[in-house]
């Protein structure tokens, strides 16, 4: 994955997850990032690690928001990550 993409990790039947996915594909068409979604269920490390706090938006290993995710604050979390900033999933 290169610096300019994002990880968006779900999986099948999580509300929070589609309540979630426009604010990410907006936020990173904003920040000038794609998006590649990750369901978590296929990957047993993945489950272990993420499975009571999807949605996750990762660059790299870098957790940069969970939960309720809206767009402008991630936006603002995807710009800081992009441009070498420290970020945190609170903001």
């Amino acid at each position: 994955m290169n610096r300019f993409s994002v990880q968006f990790l779900t999986r099948s039947g999580c509300h929070l997850c589609e309540s979630a996915r426009p604010s990410v594909l907006r936020a990173a068409r904003w920040a000038g990032m794609s998006v590649r979604e990750v369901d978590i269920d296929t990957d047993d490390e993945l489950t272990r690690d993420f499975g009571v706090r999807i949605p996750v938006v990762r660059i790299g290993t870098a957790v940069v928001a969970e939960g309720t995710i809206g767009a402008v604050g991630l936006w603002r979390r995807l710009l800081a990550a992009r441009f070498g900033r420290r970020i945190s999933p609170s903001g």
